[in-house]
């Protein structure tokens, strides 16, 4: 990543903001410098010329307000990069996961979970350093450094011109080591993607490992990988340690070297003692912020690693098919404005085509149930109702068109996974619902066949607390809930009853009746036949789709 990536200011305005404030604190504050070192200086000679205490208040009260002002514009600046950092993040976790669910679940499960887990949570956490830290400095580099350089040219040339000519030879060095650095740390961020993903994976797997006894092999390979993480961290600490005494020496030589030229002219005459002591004054103020910019590179090295994964998801558009807006790709008149219909609608997963030309309707007030072998599209086709993954052909709501990337509020859905979180299960019924509906929750999970289930009930992570089965039917009544408190015209589960007995099926199958008797589109993946039993229409996938009515 560059020291400023166009990006950021892309997919973060805030970035915009902090820029626009940050150049106006850097500026007052370089003027606060130089009036600084000029009252200073004013104050020092006016005592050596012998001037009294009351002659020297008014300078010296002037100084003192300088001082003060110069912290508070410090202060300002901490406080501007350190809010500025707080919404970047905000904008770019937002982006990211509007961006994972255009791409879908497809997407994400070729990725390694707990990898995106770290760089939108670690990673993001990590530009903090480069908000307040090395953002400010460059800043102040790009802004200060020419402004001093300026006045001390117009005051004595022969010092300015040696700053002109040494100060270069820093961001020499500053891009030798930052390549270095870079290196260092994109593997030292390597290391901590794979120590994250590892874990991950022996927690979940945690009781298989330890039913067959291989949770030993697992505490090694963690180990190792720990270890690894510790030895890269401790090359970057090295590094950064290295430069930072590199940087610092080129500027304190640089400063000395000015010092010399400005004694040397002090005692043979040539220059007076208000010049000589204004340009040293302002020499280490020229020097500082070139010097901290490179320091503070090491600080901010690893946000920039992870930035550069998370803009890589950013700049990954997904591809979306357009679908037609007039009549269906047959001429055929449009569908009852209560049907859901695909008309010549082709699904792929990368190259291969999963659902070739599929015409179906989904009628309000019908349980559909859509059945056929394994790997023969039915996930697709939840997932392409969902806009998951893209498709050509026609699907029409109501008679209207529905846009691949169009909002789906009319859509609730049920998958195969849970997908519960960390709370209570009112709280993972009603999830996203800022006005709950405390009635509505236990009609839902009634519904759903899990009326049993306390709402008040403690889940820990990913529904720990509850069997498979329950976890299941919260799943369900969660849609069921969506769909009654959003209104939504269409339900969509995807093997809802596959981990429940027949009684508890049973009642599932009822509450999805009665969601289809308020006259919503109720669409239904399984092979169950107690739900194929209840369906009013079924379509069959595989070999071509069709559909059976009853």
């Amino acid at each position: 990543m560059r020291p400023l990536d166009p990006r950021l200011l892309r997919y973060a305005t805030a970035a915009r903001w902090f820029l626009v404030v940050g150049a106006m604190l850097g500026l007052a504050q370089t003027l606060v410098v130089v009036a600084f070192a000029w009252l200073l200086t004013r104050t020092i000679t006016l005592a050596i010329a012998g001037s009294r205490l009351d002659e020297l208040v008014s300078t010296i009260a002037a100084l003192a307000a300088v001082v003060v002002a110069r912290a508070g514009l410090i202060w300002l600046l901490d406080l501007a990069a350190s809010r500025g950092a707080a919404h970047v993040k905000s904008q770019l976790r937002a982006a990211v996961l509007d961006r994972l669910a255009e791409h879908g679940p497809d997407w994400v499960g070729d990725r390694a979970g707990a990898g995106l887990a770290t760089t939108v949570t670690t990673g993001l956490d990590a530009l903090d350093n480069y908000f307040s830290r090395y953002l400010p400095q460059l800043l102040l580099t790009v802004i200060a450094t020419p402004v001093l350089v300026l006045v001390m040219l117009l005051n004595d040339f022969a010092s300015g011109l040696t700053v002109v000519i040494v100060l270069p030879l820093i961001p020499v060095f500053m891009v030798l080591i930052g390549k270095a650095t870079q290196g260092v740390q994109k593997q030292q961020w390597t290391a901590l993607q794979r120590l994250s993903i590892g874990f991950l994976d022996v927690v979940g797997g945690l009781g298989t490992l330890k039913i067959f006894g291989r949770e030993g092999r697992q505490f090694t390979r963690i180990r190792t990988i720990t270890e690894d993480y510790r030895t890269r961290t401790m090359k970057v600490l090295r590094v950064s340690f290295l430069s930072g005494f590199v940087l610092e020496l080129a500027a304190s030589l640089s400063v000395a070297l000015i010092a010399v030229s400005v004694g040397l002219r002090l005692v043979d005459g040539s220059l007076a003692l208000s010049v000589g002591l204004f340009v040293l004054l302002l020499a280490p103020e020229a020097f500082l912020p070139v010097q901290r910019v490179g320091a503070q590179f090491h600080a901010a090295a690893e946000g920039l690693a992870a930035a550069e994964d998370i803009f890589a998801i950013l700049d990954d558009h997904p591809r979306r098919a357009m679908l037609p807006d007039e009549a269906d790709a047959d001429g055929a008149a449009r569908p009852p404005a209560d049907a859901l219909r695909l008309n010549a609608v082709t699904v792929r997963r990368d190259s291969t085509v999963v659902i070739d030309r599929m015409h179906a309707e989904f009628s309000a007030g019908d349980i559909t149930v859509v059945r056929g072998p394994s790997g023969a599209g039915k996930s697709t086709l939840v997932a392409a109702l969902l806009g998951f993954v893209p498709l050509d052909g026609s699907m029409t709501l109501g008679g209207r068109a529905i846009a691949p990337a169009a909002d789906r509020s009319w859509l609730a859905w049920c998958g195969q996974r849970p997908g519960l979180l960390r709370g209570t299960v009112h709280d993972n019924v009603t999830l996203g619902d800022a006005r709950v509906h405390a009635g509505l929750v236990a009609q839902s999970l009634a519904w759903a066949g899990a009326a049993e289930i306390d709402p008040d009930t403690v889940l820990g992570a990913n529904g720990d607390g509850l069997s498979g089965g329950q976890a299941h039917r919260v799943a369900a009544a969660r849609a069921i809930y969506r769909a009654q408190a959003g209104n939504c015209r269409v339900v969509v589960f995807d093997e809802p009853s596959s981990a429940l007995d027949a009684d508890t099926e049973h009642d599932l199958v009822q509450g999805l009746r009665s969601l289809a008797d308020q006259g919503r589109i109720v669409i239904v993946v399984s092979h169950r036949r107690a739900v194929i039993a209840a369906a009013d229409r079924v379509v069959l996938l595989g070999g071509g789709a069709h559909v059976q009515s009853r």
